[in-house]
């Protein structure tokens, strides 16, 4: 059980954080940072099995593979838009983590105009 060992490290993670809290803020946030990216590369390989299995079944399911390319992009915006704005609220930066936020909110709505478009022109061909 992967996760077990993920929260394991966490828990760890936090208490050494705690070790170093009242004194030396620039060492927990890299902690924090660290802990962060180290669970985000233990996570990789969970995604590729994923990403393989939706090829697949879009393969299956007849559907162009730039559409699944369009969903892998909002997903990878999705996650790195939240990793980066926690680790901004987690350093009390929460005016830069909303931006964050915010940006990835934008890039995700320009890379759906051409999937929106597609369902359009689908709409209207059935009319």
């Amino acid at each position: 059980m992967d996760i077990v060992k993920i929260c394991a490290f966490a828990f760890v993670a936090l208490f050494v954080m705690s070790l170093f809290k009242g004194s030396k803020n620039q060492i927990t946030m890299a902690i924090s940072m660290v802990c962060g990216i180290i669970i985000l590369m233990a996570m990789i390989d969970k995604l590729s099995v994923i990403i393989k299995f939706l090829q697949n079944l879009a393969v299956k399911a007849n559907i162009d593979f730039v559409y699944l390319n369009v969903v892998f992009k909002v997903l990878g915006i999705a996650f790195l838009a939240t990793f980066c704005s926690e680790i901004c609220k987690d350093a009390g930066e929460n005016s830069i983590a909303s931006k964050v936020e915010f940006s990835g909110k934008i890039f995700i709505l320009v890379l759906s105009i051409p999937i929106l478009m597609a369902v359009l022109d689908a709409i209207l061909k059935i009319m």
